[in-house]
């Protein structure tokens, strides 16, 4: 199986990045976007790191040009319009991929397009930050991806992995895909939310005790949740996350973080949201998720 034809939903921060190897890395990429948007990014594109991204700009109503893959890297909020702007760039033979925070977006794509193999995915490690001029990162991060198990790999599977390594996009096939996108959610769940409420980078997170010792309980809420759903995620990997934090720019900030700032929208429903709901659902208290989720909205409610 090789994929040829491969679009991009979601030109922000960690799109970008990601368009930057795609261009260069597959035979006929795309970024999908309409209107006034979809012309900005057509004339304009996005420096990463200084380096012009300039893509071919596919508009949704196009109806001559089919994706073999389309990945979507928009925010949870904005998921439901992604999948109408890709409607008419699928067949189906389309392979769709989210590297969306959280744990629902797989199974609302499913929704969508019954039809198509849908896998589940993350983008791990990534500490992109939006400037004046652009986009800035010290880490590109991994994707992990795949079906819920990947023991054995199967061939549109490895057609993926084929496109991240021609587009020098590091990428891993992880074979318990539904631990690995719970346990991003965990550290979403955690880090992104307190660092929105602190406005801190994410050296902080070592660095005083009293927020290390918040993330860890946040956390802790999730890998309950996590249990109770039967998904192999435990307390062993809330504390192996400090391990991985000296790896980010310690001023970088969480995409959550960034939104509060700017005055943007967060994913606050599909992170403590979601937790919430869970807990509501599997008889799991979760009062870190439920006095963030409160104090997360009313910082919107200033806005």
């Amino acid at each position: 199986m090789e994929i040829n034809k491969v679009a991009l939903v979601g030109f922000g921060a960690i799109g970008c990045i990601y368009a930057k190897g795609l261009i260069n890395g597959c035979n006929d990429f795309a970024v999908v976007a309409g209107g006034t948007r979809g012309e900005r990014i057509k004339t304009n594109g996005v420096k990463v790191n200084n380096t012009l991204v300039l893509p071919r700009v596919v508009n949704p109503e196009n109806e001559d040009w089919k994706a073999d893959l389309i990945i979507f890297t928009v925010k949870n909020y904005q998921l439901a319009q992604a999948i109408e702007d890709v409607r008419n760039l699928i067949n189906n033979e389309t392979i769709l991929l989210p590297l969306l925070n959280g744990v629902t977006a797989t199974d609302e794509l499913k929704a969508a397009y019954p039809n198509n193999t849908v896998l589940y995915g993350i983008a791990l490690g990534i500490d992109a930050v939006r400037t004046d001029d652009g986009i800035t990162n010290s880490s590109d991060g991994i994707i992990q991806f795949g079906n819920a198990k990947n023991a054995p790999v199967t061939p549109d599977v490895s057609a993926v992995k084929d496109v991240f390594d021609k587009s020098g996009i590091e990428s891993e096939i992880c074979e318990d895909m539904l631990r690995t996108i719970w346990r991003k959610w965990m550290i979403n769940v955690s880090t992104n939310q307190l660092s929105a409420i602190i406005g801190c980078g994410y050296g902080w997170f070592l660095k005083v005790p009293h927020i290390n010792e918040a993330m860890h309980q946040v956390m802790l809420e999730v890998v309950e949740l996590a249990q109770k759903k039967g998904i192999n995620l435990t307390k062993e990997d809330a504390f192996e996350y400090d391990k991985l934090l000296p790896s980010f720019n310690p001023d970088g900030k969480t995409s959550m973080a960034q939104d509060v700032e700017a005055k943007r929208k967060t994913e606050v429903d599909y992170f403590s949201g979601i937790a919430i709901k869970y807990g509501k659902e599997l008889g799991v208290e979760t009062p870190w998720n439920n006095m963030m989720n409160l104090i997360i909205k009313g910082i919107e409610a200033t806005y």
